[in-house]
């Protein structure tokens, strides 16, 4: 059965348990809570022994799990198995593992799987046999314009309630970053006196939470938000980051951009050149995005000339002012009309 991190988070303690558990996303926050829920259900129902197996190298002992499955339990009647994969990939032998196990799960073992890295690429006959024997939940990440009704929802949970303007104003102050809003979230349910949130209220409330790093600052610019790049830039240089210190991350995402517009000019298969760069399905969407913007690789060539240039006036070898210069380099990848900023 296929569910949402949120609804496997909010099952009552007496929820039937399921003999298998998978909980995969990039969205860690959405996993520790719907893997701290299977744990809360395991110990009201009576499961007090847990045991815990970090698959996260190619040489990992399949066969001492498949050996814990029929070792019966020492201290209760029935054992949680937990199985940290941290790429989401199991192998042939971990695969035939978990097969086995969801075709004939012992009676006195639940079995959760945890994993961090995820794409539909991930999906097989062994998440099949998940999806049949117990639970699947996957905790993709939000995508921006999904935060706002993520944030209302984790609201309600709280019983809190705010108006349209408010929940954009926590929106706007965590960029992305869940952990602050329901953190915030949290703060406020304490705080609040049970009246509507309104925009003051809730700017008088929450703590400037976001998240301002390079990458999602990156993120920003491949992706077209003009307006947050110059607000999350602006946060960088408020925190005290240099622009010597941003500019290796840019070169890179924009070299890698920049050779998928070559591909893309040559006619080249998208999909399979951005896989060869190391960019998974779940982190292509602002790569796409920026390559319908700007498909001219003389354009991707002409962002990285300018970062360099940026870089040697960083390093006080060229005049001028770098986070000037950054700021437009930035802006003229997130909005293709601002390319006019950019020096002749």
């Amino acid at each position: 059965m296929e569910t949402s991190p949120e609804r496997l988070a909010a099952l009552a303690d007496d929820a039937p348990l399921q003999p298998v558990y998978l909980v995969a996303g990039p969205e860690m926050l959405r996993v520790l809570e719907a893997a701290d829920a299977v744990r809360r259900l395991a110990r009201a129902q009576g499961i007090g022994e847990r045991e815990v197996f970090d698959a996260d190298s190619r040489d990992f002992d399949w066969d001492a799990l498949q050996a814990t499955f029929n070792a019966p339990s020492l201290f209760s009647s029935r054992r949680l198995v937990e199985l940290r994969l941290p790429t989401g990939k199991p192998g042939k032998d971990g695969i035939k593992a978990i097969i086995e196990f969801c075709q004939a799960p012992p009676s006195d073992v639940v079995l959760l799987i945890t994993a961090s890295e995820w794409s539909k690429a991930h999906h097989g006959k062994w998440t099949e046999a998940v999806d049949k024997a117990g639970v699947l939940a996957v905790a993709w990440a939000v995508k921006p314009h999904e935060l706002a009704g993520w944030v209302e929802g984790r609201l309600r949970v709280r019983g809190l309630r705010a108006d349209r303007e408010a929940v954009q104003v926590l929106v706007e102050r965590v960029e992305g970053n869940l952990l602050a809003a329901a953190q915030e979230i949290d703060k406020l349910a304490l705080l609040s006196d049970g009246a509507t949130l309104d925009a003051g209220r809730m700017q008088d409330l929450v703590a400037d939470a976001a998240r301002y790093d390079v990458f999602r600052l990156v993120d920003a610019t491949l992706g077209g938000q003009a307006a947050q790049v110059s607000r999350m830039l602006a946060g960088l240089r408020g925190e005290g980051d240099a622009v010597a210190g941003l500019l290796p991350m840019l070169v890179r995402e924009l070299l890698r951009t920049a050779a998928l517009a070559r591909a893309q000019a040559r006619g080249a298969n998208l999909a399979s050149e951005m896989k060869t760069q190391g960019i998974w399905e779940s982190k292509q969407a602002p790569f796409k995005r920026a390559l319908q913007r700007h498909p001219n690789p003389a354009r991707w060539e002409r962002f990285v000339a300018e970062a360099s240039r940026i870089d040697r006036i960083a390093k006080g070898r060229a005049a001028g002012d770098a986070w000037i210069a950054l700021e437009r380099l930035l802006l003229a990848v997130a909005e293709a009309r601002a390319v006019r900023l950019l020096v002749a």
